[in-house]
């Protein structure tokens, strides 16, 4: 077990000024081989944080990065890493991403059933809380509990694979959200993300613009990042 952060809190959403909008690319989508190289690019663009998703083969029907790929990541960079856990038993890993050099970890509020001992620990290890919906989990699922979090994330794609269309009847959801959020706390949304579709999440009240494709698919991951940027400007 390892000690508390809470002295010491890495948590990167208390450093991000209110609704201005945070691009947060996904290094799922991202060509391995060129890891490092690839991060470094969207660094220099101005990314502030990298987002990494992590997949168990059983919550969803994918696997990808594990704690490893984390602490290898935390080796090579300082830049806050936002690790979005799409597992059955987000319980069992938040101390293990944690140890790894996770600065904000977010669960499934489908995967858990004591989701306030989830928040709590993250709040002991030092670490940013929040919590995601699914598609078809209303915002009503978070009402008793929003209070408690950070961040909040609206999948506006079925969790599991990158390069999916984006949905666009999350936009209800993401304004219900906004609407029981404090300014303070952010509003992620992930699936589908390009510059069209941020504009029109953050009309909706999103500020954290997950992107897999969209940045590390393209040739030019500065232009990208910019056009992004652009797209989610308030």
């Amino acid at each position: 077990m390892i000690q508390s952060r809470q002295i010491q809190s890495r948590n990167p959403w208390t450093r991000v000024a209110p609704n201005r909008a945070v691009i947060a690319p996904s290094l799922l989508a991202a060509d391995f081989a060129r890891l490092g190289q690839q991060i470094d690019q969207a660094l220099a663009a101005g990314v502030e944080v990298l987002h990494v998703d992590v997949m168990d083969g059983h919550f969803v029907p994918n696997l990808s990065m594990g704690p490893g790929v984390v602490k290898s990541v935390r080796r090579y960079t300082d830049a806050p890493l936002d690790v979005h856990l799409m597992v059955t038993d987000p319980a069992c890993y938040l101390e293990r991403f944690a140890e790894a050099g996770a600065d904000t970890i977010t669960f499934h509020v489908e995967a858990t059933d004591r989701p306030r001992e989830l928040i709590a620990r993250l709040r002991e290890l030092g670490l940013g809380a929040g919590m995601v919906l699914k598609p078809a989990t209303p915002a009503e699922s978070l009402a008793e509990l929003v209070g408690e979090l950070d961040m909040v994330l609206v999948m506006t794609v079925e969790p599991g694979y990158g390069g999916q269309e984006f949905m666009s009847d999350m936009l209800d959801k993401i304004a219900r959200l906004r609407s029981m959020l404090r300014p303070e706390q952010r509003l992620q949304v992930d699936g589908g993300i390009n510059p069209d579709t941020a504009r029109l999440c953050r009309q909706a009240g999103a500020d954290v613009f997950v992107a897999g494709t969209d940045i590390f698919g393209s040739d030019d991951i500065a232009a990208a990042v910019a056009r992004l940027r652009e797209g989610a400007a308030p």
